[in-house]
């Protein structure tokens, strides 16, 4: 028992040393060098296939344990590789049941994102390792057509697409994920004029319009009418529509009818506990044989991961507040920690956002007002162009 402690506390300590590096280079320095073989990256991705059953083959200089999921429709797959280093970020147009692909770094893993041109189902994946005279690895991912034509699947020769110039790709689209809170049998605060529920979806409406206009995002609605829907199943919509971003609309209510203003919310330290016991059904980094098993070494990757993603939170939190206080008044103290729900997803950067008070004439007024509420969302959508922008710079550099 001693010895084995040993071995978590030593492989916990060079973990440790590697957070150094994280804070200058990013997180996938960390998990780069435990999730997988030194150096382990992605070599290319290639297609083959048509519209009943298509293969996507990442090839890898080393090998790796890969996660997939779909979105509810069948239209996105994710696949999320830990402890991979994508190098670079690539795209590249479709083949078959394919209709783009982009692979980047997110979260310390290499992520491909592919864009359906139909409903797709995942038939089979599989990881071989260099044989026949090829000297890599291949990660394989067949996809079948939820409804397939009636032509004969014909095998092609897969080919490799390896930058953008040469794939002439069709730019996949950032997942922003909008959660209009309460609904249905929970109506929220109650105003004097309305409830709660039917202010934050008007405004997650007038958002999704907003970033749709743009034509950059790929937008999820947790709930586009009055239905209840529970807090856990807004978590699992994000992460399985393999969201970028996530921000949770809802309006206050306070016992001082002049308490007034936006406030944002991002998870607090003390709830980050939370998450792991949350997530640990289905989550790579609990199910991956991650360093032959080693719940400490998993338990340090999490904390690094939804560390950088706290970061991340709070970096959009302060952006929504730059934009929104043009329109609504602050809240002292605008920027506040709190364990709720929709916060837990250790790996989709996510706020909650308190828009104002209904319990407060002023607000109330601003928040039913159609033509206000529809310019403070197109100033948060604002708030999420300069956050990817931002993203995008750091990780340029």
């Amino acid at each position: 028992m001693l010895a084995r402690l040993g071995r978590v506390f030593r492989k916990a300590r060079l973990l440790c040393a590697g957070v150094a590096v994280a804070t200058l280079g990013g997180l996938a320095v960390v998990a780069v060098s435990h999730a997988a073989a030194p150096g382990a990256g992605v070599l290319g991705v290639r297609l083959g296939g048509d519209g009943a059953e298509t293969r996507l083959v990442i090839d890898l200089d080393s090998g790796a344990t890969g996660k997939v999921s779909q979105d509810g429709g069948g239209g996105r797959v994710v696949v999320s590789l830990p402890g991979v280093d994508a190098r670079a970020s690539l795209q590249g147009s479709g083949r078959g049941l394919v209709k783009a692909w982009m692979i980047d770094n997110s979260q310390g893993s290499a992520r491909l994102q592919v864009d359906l041109t139909s409903a797709g189902v995942i038939k089979r994946r599989f990881l071989l390792p260099p044989a026949d005279g090829v000297s890599h690895y291949r990660y394989v991912i067949d996809i079948a057509a939820a409804n397939p034509p009636s032509a004969t699947f014909i095998s092609r020769p897969a080919r490799r697409t390896t930058t953008a110039a040469a794939a002439k790709p069709l730019p996949l689209k950032k997942v922003v994920v909008i959660d209009a809170g309460h609904g249905g049998r929970d109506s929220g605060a109650r105003g004097a004029r309305g409830f709660e529920k039917a202010v934050n979806l008007a405004a997650a409406l007038a958002l999704q319009d907003r970033l749709e206009r743009g034509g950059k995002y790929k937008v999820v609605m947790t709930r586009s009418t009055d239905v209840y829907v529970p807090l856990e199943t807004r978590v699992q919509i994000a992460r399985r529509a393999g969201a970028d971003l996530f921000i949770s609309l809802h309006a206050d209510a306070g016992a001082d009818a002049t308490t007034r203003g936006t406030s944002v919310y991002t998870l607090s330290e003390q709830a980050s506990g939370r998450a792991a016991k949350f997530v640990s059904k289905d989550d790579w980094f609990m199910n991956t044989s991650l360093s032959g098993g080693d719940q400490g070494v998993r338990d340090i990757l999490f904390d690094l991961t939804q560390r950088a993603t706290k970061n991340r939170s709070a970096t959009f939190a302060e952006l929504v507040l730059a934009r929104a206080d043009p329109h609504m008044p602050l809240l002292r103290r605008s920027h506040r920690d709190a364990g709720f729900v929709v916060l837990l997803a250790p790996d989709v950067p996510a706020i909650l956002l308190e828009m104002g008070f209904m319990t407060n004439v002023h607000d109330e007024a601003n928040l039913l007002d159609g033509a206000r509420r529809t310019r403070f969302m197109n100033a948060i959508g604002d708030a999420i162009d300069d956050y990817f922008a931002q993203q995008g710079q750091l990780a340029a550099r």
